[in-house]
Order: C-alpha cells, then structure tokens, then sequence
C-alpha cells in the first residue's frame, strides 16, 4: 500500500498544482508535453513522490486517451483527465528547489521501458 496521497478528482489535482512554485533549470524543465526522461535524468534528489493519480481499485486501467480540443498524447496543451491514459497510470512528485508538479509514469512496450514525465499545468487539468 502506498503512503501518498490519492488523488481521484480534478479539484484535488488542481489543489496541489496551484500551489506557488517559481521557475526551475533543472531536466524537467523541457517537459511540457510527455517526454522521456531516464532514471539518469531525472532529478531524483530534487524530487519527493507527493501523490498518485493511480486508483487502487482498478487493476488494469484504461488505455483509452482523451482529447477533446483534437490535441495529441505528445501535445504540450493534452488535457490532463485522470481517467484516462497515461494519467491514470501517474504519480505526482514536487521538485524541492522550485515546487513544480510533475508527472510521471513508465511505458511499457514489447522490448522497452520508458520513463516518462510532464509537468504539471493545472490550466490543463479538466473534468
């Protein structure tokens, strides 16, 4: 069992998300829109793991995306939908030098595993 906080409405996310953060130079800082960003880039000593967006009652979470402006996964203005992908499949974690929300979760496919993260723009987050 995890011990962060889960996060199951929009207005739980946006909470965290608006709270005062200035701007930050370290490797999160080009993640606009979801990119890959290994275990040798990501900023773990900056970083504390604050909450997840993963529902503890669902076992196998949709793959199923949302985009209700015809934005793309990739797309720095993606809507940010915590139930569907890959937000479902999130944790939220809060850099110690600036306060910035990321995002993060791990793809999986055939023969990789890919990190990746985005920060979090509580514009974004919708309902």
């Amino acid at each position: 069992m995890s011990s962060v906080t889960f996060l199951n409405t929009p207005q739980a996310l946006r909470e965290l998300a608006d709270q005062p953060h200035s701007p930050c130079q370290c490797s999160l800082q080009h993640c606009a829109g979801w990119e890959s960003v290994s275990d040798t880039v990501w900023p773990a000593q900056h970083m504390t793991h604050v909450a997840t967006l993963r529902d503890p009652d669902v076992h196998e979470p949709t793959f199923e995306e949302q985009h209700t402006q015809g934005t793309r996964y990739e797309s720095a203005d993606a809507p940010v939908v915590l139930k569907f992908f890959p937000y479902n499949r999130c944790d939220v974690y809060a850099c110690g030098k600036c306060q910035q929300h990321a995002l993060r979760y791990t793809e999986f496919g055939g023969y990789y595993v890919d990190p990746r993260a985005r920060r979090l723009n509580p514009e974004l987050i919708i309902d």
